[in-house]
């Protein structure tokens, strides 16, 4: 399984909080790419209700990887 930001995007709109299931629906749904769906399906999944990306790609960047201080604009 590999994540990269244009993959991810796919999943930025999904109706979070999601189960595995709806959002392999979700990604088919929308015409994600074949590689979203199968790193769904690669998941681990033991019925767990996924609350962001975060949680399946722990690496996905926050807006606090950016180092971007809104009070100085």
């Amino acid at each position: 399984m590999y994540w990269t930001l244009e993959l991810a995007s796919y999943l930025s709109d999904a109706p979070w909080p999601a189960t595995k299931d709806e959002l392999i629906d979700y990604a088919i749904r929308t015409g994600a790419p074949l590689e979203v769906v199968e790193n769904l399906q690669s998941i681990e999944d033991e019925g767990e209700i996924y609350e962001m990306m975060e949680e399946i790609w722990p690496d996905y960047p926050t807006d606090e990887d950016y180092l971007w201080n809104e009070d100085e604009y």
